[in-house]
């Protein structure tokens, strides 16, 4: 194993006495974070698909529009990795209470200022050059947000318990797809296409504003970490969390990394490249790829609190195993019902896929934390989750471009699912073996 005493013996002592109701309380007010977090950070993902490719870059080409709308998106996923860095050095040193205040505030006040941008006809090549200053601080805020928040979960969690409540923070996810392809969804039913590209897009980034007031105020109540408290009293807080993580747990870091890289890479694939390949490829309506990106996300929900019933029975490492093996079965056949025309098989293909991914993204916060000791955990798992999150975000642009390749083919992105599949399983297998020993945690 990877730690060693004493730090792993502080966190075994600091958590003995936590309850249910304890645990409750934490994971509510991180999912309400997170939620948000991933409701402004699926906007983009959705704009980039639907609007950013018209609005922001001046081409007559679609297909070199949308690698550049993509390119943009992917941007802001490059910039988490530092973002996990510097807020990543404040949580092992400071708390993690205190730094998700500060990212969660981030986050939501770069929403709304998207949603106030001039488009390239108002102010020519200003225009996509501040949505990618805009985006890359995104991305900075968000690489502390996810990371901090499944560690305060995880440390607020009874050890046995770890897997489920590692599971809360993660419905973020399907939460924030459903609001804001919801958001979506609706303006486009609300205003004709040409009021929907002048005005209507830029109404779901407004209201992160009001909803950044109520996750503030939640996230307030939120108590630190008990975990966090001990180091701080048994002296065992690092000075350069950054540095420790890079000599002691490199291996972590890699591990890690693929084990988080299906539940984001994988997701942002079937959706993001998914709605565009179907309205701008095979020609469907945008609302029908819209909605089968909420049915997708709203089955989502329901996995993600299995898969983490799942960990805390046989361990997160095995669920991220067999779900990666799950996601690599049904890519194929999720792929031809997407290309079949059947509005219920379109659904239904976005719906399988997103399920089976859905698996090894329920485990994968259980298995991050677990892969750190709690002194540099913040670090460690800001890292490795946001190097997966910089190497996903440029997946809907390698896909687009593989497939225009391939004649506008779907198989290139099918295998690229199968890959990111087999990857994860992978590191399921992996992870046990360099986790942190505690006693009652299961790998």
């Amino acid at each position: 194993m990877s730690e060693k005493l004493p730090t792993a013996t502080i966190e075994y002592a600091a958590v003995q006495e936590l309850s249910v109701k304890d645990a409750n309380k934490v994971a509510l007010g991180a999912l309400i974070g997170t939620a948000l977090e991933w409701y402004d950070f699926f906007l983009f993902s959705a704009a980039a698909a639907l609007v950013f490719n018209v609005q922001f870059f001046a081409t007559e080409n679609a297909t070199a529009a949308a690698l550049a709308s993509f390119a943009t998106f992917g941007v802001g996923l490059a910039a988490r990795p530092i973002g996990g860095m510097i807020f990543g050095r404040m949580g092992d040193r400071i708390g993690r209470r205190k730094v998700l205040m500060i990212t969660i505030v981030g986050i939501g006040i770069v929403t709304g200022l998207i949603g106030l941008l001039p488009t390239y006809a108002a102010i020519g090549i200003g225009a996509p050059i501040l949505l990618v200053l805009l985006r890359v601080l995104q991305g900075l805020f968000v690489g502390g947000e996810w990371s901090g928040a499944m560690t305060i979960v995880v440390e607020n969690a009874p050890l046995h318990l770890r897997a489920r409540y590692a599971a809360i923070p993660q419905i973020g996810s399907p939460i924030g797809t459903i609001l804001s392809s919801g958001g979506f969804f609706i303006m486009t039913l609300i205003f004709s296409k040409a009021n929907f590209d002048a005005f209507g897009w830029r109404i779901p980034f407004l209201i992160a504003l009001p909803l950044l007031l109520i996750a503030v105020y939640i996230r307030s109540k939120l108590e630190e970490s008990p975990v966090f408290r001990q180091l701080e009293e048994s002296g065992e807080v690092v000075k350069s969390p950054v540095l420790t993580t890079f000599r002691d747990s490199w291996r972590q870091i890699i591990v890690g990394m693929a084990a988080a890289l299906l539940g984001v890479g994988g997701f942002y694939l079937v959706t993001a490249f998914c709605v565009w390949y179907g309205v701008n490829v095979l020609g469907y309506d945008s609302t029908l790829m819209l909605l089968g990106s909420m049915v997708a996300a709203f089955v989502e929900i329901f996995i993600l609190i299995w898969g983490g019933n799942l960990g805390s029975k046989y361990g997160a490492s095995k669920v991220i195993l067999w779900g990666g093996i799950l996601s690599a079965v049904v890519a194929v056949p999720a792929f031809i019902m997407l290309s079949s025309g059947n509005p219920v098989l379109v659904v239904l293909a976005m719906t399988l896929a997103v399920a089976a991914l859905s698996l090894p993204y329920a485990a994968s916060g259980t298995v991050l934390t677990g892969l750190f000791p709690a002194k540099t955990r913040y670090t460690g798992v800001g890292l490795a989750q946001n190097i997966a999150g910089m190497l996903s975000g440029f997946i809907p642009v390698l896909a687009t471009g593989f497939v225009a390749s391939a004649g506008d083919h779907w198989w290139p992105a099918a295998a690229m699912l199968i890959f990111l599949s087999l990857f994860t399983a992978v590191a399921g297998a992996i992870a046990p073996r360099l986790s942190v020993s505690l006693p009652g945690f299961k790998h």
